[in-house]
């Protein structure tokens, strides 16, 4: 057992039992040291994941752990998509009795994800589901007194039931088919197994159960909801962090299935059409801000399996997606932030002349949510290209079409949220929430112009990501 492999997850993981125990002990007044705390966990266990960047990618503890490009810097992204919702929480929190518990939920459900995006065995992957599902829960509905909060998290859990119920029940076939859990020995021996209709059906609930964590259809009701009735710190969090390990761990565990036995990409390629589309088309008829949001989560979600779709079919699959995930959560994670430092304004109303009160508020907004559409030169125009790219050069130009489209019917709805903040009438200005929220945004506006002006040298760097089977 080389704890050496696993020490930025141990990092967070002491972390969170240290701001647990501060939790506590520490007098009310006192619980915002949970968030530094935090911080320095979560900045600890960066350092730790990034050294491990130079090693060859491998398998690690009995081959249930990977360790390779892509596993390091998705966990990187998720630790700085986690500390900028760290930023969010001390101010929204202040006046809970009790609030340094939830730094504690928000790193184990970063944990969750860690582990979804290193899982290289089926059992791993449940458990990374599992804690990642559990502690969100938990977060959706941290405001008990109110019953939209509750709501959401009510719905987060039912839908979250039946879908791990779906990953356990497809893991438990796929073991019975093929006698084995660790990927590597899974690809071994679905070099020899026959193709049955039985394979297909396990393989399906296991994507189902990981598209859960994803937000994408058919489980992925519970995402608007979220977004719309959860803390606004934890919403931006929840729509984001699960994404990233989701993603990563069903392209990781797609690869290792060969298309000519089972063929997975109609399959895959048809969920993301379906995601994509829906997700567009609700999201046109919102007018509650963080709702349009969480509408706009369910569609990325789309996008993000197009380049799943043609994972192990295009060199460019594995960078396309990390990098689109980069962007998404940074744009997603900035849009939070603003509604965060405003109090939680969610009706477009609220930001109509926003502009000329708040003018770097508004920049900030519009940036994001102009990011979120793919508009150069920022980080999502750089995703999206880099998805599209990819997914053409599969022999999947359909897919890419349909995509271009629902980009171009997402631009309406991200146009109704931006105009107001220009041109109409002024409203009063807004109060601000505080430092540690403003913080929340500025790293975020940093993360989104920093990934797009940079990103040539970025996908540089991730450019060389095989999975080590």
């Amino acid at each position: 057992m080389p704890l050496g492999d696993v020490l930025p997850e141990i990092a967070v993981l002491v972390t969170a039992v240290i701001g647990l125990l501060l939790a506590s002990f520490a007098p009310m007044r006192r619980q915002w040291l949970g968030a530094p705390l935090a911080l320095i966990g979560l900045a600890l266990a960066g350092v730790l994941c990034a050294m491990q960047w130079s090693g060859q990618p491998r398998l690690t503890f009995s081959g249930t752990w990977a360790l390779d490009g892509a596993s390091i810097a998705a966990r990187l992204i998720i630790l700085a998509a986690t500390a900028i919702a760290v930023l969010l929480a001390p101010e929204w929190f202040r006046h809970e009795r009790r609030h340094g518990e939830y730094y504690s939920m928000l790193l184990l459900s970063a944990l969750g994800a860690m582990a979804m995006a290193g899982a290289a065995d089926t059992l791993q992957l449940v458990m990374g589901v599992l804690l990642s599902s559990v502690t969100g829960y938990t977060l959706a509905a941290w405001h008990r007194d109110w019953a939209l909060s509750v709501e959401a998290g009510m719905k987060y859990f039912l839908i979250g039931a039946f879908a791990n119920t779906l990953l356990m029940l497809g893991v438990a076939l796929l073991f019975g088919l093929l006698g084995r859990t660790g990927y590597q020995d899974m690809a071994v021996a679905l070099t020899h197994a026959a193709a049955s209709p039985l394979l297909l059906l396990a393989l399906a609930l296991v994507v189902i159960g990981v598209a859960f964590e994803l937000g994408a259809v058919p489980v992925h009701t519970w995402l608007p909801d979220v977004a719309e009735g959860a803390p606004a710190p934890a919403a931006a969090f929840l729509t984001v962090v699960p994404k990233i390990g989701a993603a990563l761990a069903l392209a990781r565990l797609l690869h290792v299935f060969p298309t000519d036995a089972i063929g997975w990409r109609p399959l895959l390629a048809a969920i993301a059409v379906a995601t994509m589309t829906l997700g567009n088309l609700a999201a046109l008829w919102q007018t509650d801000l963080r709702r349009l949001l969480g509408w706009s989560s369910v569609s990325q979600a789309g996008y993000a399996l197009m380049a799943v779709t043609v994972i192990g079919a295009s060199g460019q699959a594995m960078p396309a997606l990390l990098f689109f995930l980069a962007g998404y959560a940074a744009a997603n994670l900035t849009a939070f932030a603003v509604v965060v430092q405003l109090r939680g304004r969610t009706e477009l109303a609220d930001y109509s002349g926003l502009a000329h009160h708040r003018p770097l508020l508004a920049a900030g907004l519009t940036l994001s949510l102009l990011s979120l559409v793919g508009i150069p030169p920022l980080a999502g125009f750089v995703g999206k290209l880099t998805l599209f790219l990819a997914t053409i050069d599969a022999g999947y130009a359909w897919l890419a079409v349909v995509a271009i489209l629902n980009t171009v019917v997402s631009l309406f709805y991200y146009l109704r949220a931006i105009a107001p903040i220009y041109f109409h009438e002024r409203k009063a200005a807004p109060q601000l929430l505080g430092n540690w929220a403003g913080s929340g945004v500025i790293a975020g506006v940093v993360a989104v112009l920093v990934l797009g002006l940079l990103a040539q040298a970025l996908l540089g760097h991730w450019e060389p990501m095989a999975l080590p089977w």
